[in-house]
């Protein structure tokens, strides 16, 4: 006779405590170190080998390093599939990503068809930022992508003041690109506690398009906290700067000093931006569609993948 197989110890989703803002905060910081990024495939494996070792009870306790091994996994792998996020669209790339085009449209004197050209470069990566960190229920087909791409595109040509056209078609970017979401809607789970069986082995309780409604509106949110502060802070801080004597003297360094404000910006506001909605949402059974109310069985709550 074969022996039970064992029971696996699951690790909590955070070593911050993500029911408060400033530990969700705390936890995007590390998803979103540009350092993450640059891990390589040896690294990734050595990490899942060491979160493997603490889920098969061979490391008895969390040591920072299995702490440090998960916080990799879960800033380079997608939480729904499990495969790597493609490099320039994860968040630990974000801040990367975001500043070539974010310098572009900030550029002092800029013609209409440069605005024009720097608003399709950041859809353009909007588009590709938010199809690889939606929720992955409802896989979006190409047509839709195409489709969510002219319609967002062709709403920024129509307003080309930068910040309103950055801040507004951050959010509604967001809204076509997981419009099939909301149409097909997401999976939701039920509420797995602390020290319940490993996250991968629950099977959902089926797609809610409530529950999709939530998740692409909180992100749409969060896309304009993002976008915001990028638009504003570095152009208010070099209206500053600018009066330097250094500056003055030297006005060929006013294109790095902005470079680095949007940079810096973007690193400091990004967490705070992620973390205003939680990225795993809970959510009581009654705000879904009656027939969850009794699927989800004693509990009163589900969950499911937000996205970022």
């Amino acid at each position: 006779m074969s022996a039970p197989p064992v029971k696996q110890k699951e690790l909590p989703r955070s070593q911050y405590d993500l029911n408060t803002y400033w530990g969700r905060v705390q936890h995007a910081a590390g998803l979103c170190d540009p350092r993450m990024a640059f891990a390589s495939r040896a690294r990734l494996q050595e990490a899942k080998q060491l979160v493997s070792s603490y889920r098969h009870g061979h490391i008895p306790t969390i040591t920072p390093d299995v702490w440090a091994a998960k916080l990799l996994l879960d800033s380079t792998l997608h939480p729904d599939t499990g495969e790597p996020v493609f490099l320039p669209f994860r968040m630990s790339c974000y801040a990367l990503s975001n500043l070539v085009v974010n310098a572009g449209m900030l550029t002092p004197g800029l013609s209409r068809n440069g605005i024009i050209f720097w608003q399709i470069m950041n859809q353009s990566l909007n588009v590709a930022i938010n199809n690889a960190n939606a929720n992955k229920s409802s896989p979006l087909p190409y047509s839709t992508i195409a489709k969510s791409y002219i319609a967002a595109v062709s709403r920024v040509l129509s307003r080309l003041t930068p910040f309103a056209a950055v801040t507004s078609a951050s959010a509604l970017n967001v809204l076509l690109m997981r419009s099939d979401e909301v149409r097909q809607g997401i999976h939701i789970y039920p509420l797995r506690s602390q020290h319940s069986e490993p996250e991968e082995s629950i099977q959902p309780l089926g797609k809610s398009q409530r529950a999709a409604w939530i998740a692409v509106s909180e992100t749409a949110v969060s896309r304009i906290l993002n976008a915001a502060p990028v638009m504003v802070i570095p152009p208010l801080v070099l209206l500053r700067i600018e009066r330097l004597a250094l500056l003055r003297t030297y006005p060929f360094l006013l294109l790095p000093v902005n470079l680095g404000l949007i940079f810096s910006t973007s690193l400091m506001v990004l967490p705070l931006a992620i973390a205003v909605f939680p990225q795993r949402q809970v959510v009581d059974v009654g705000k879904l569609e009656p027939e969850f109310w009794h699927r989800a069985g004693h509990e009163e709550q589900v969950e499911f993948n937000r996205g970022v």
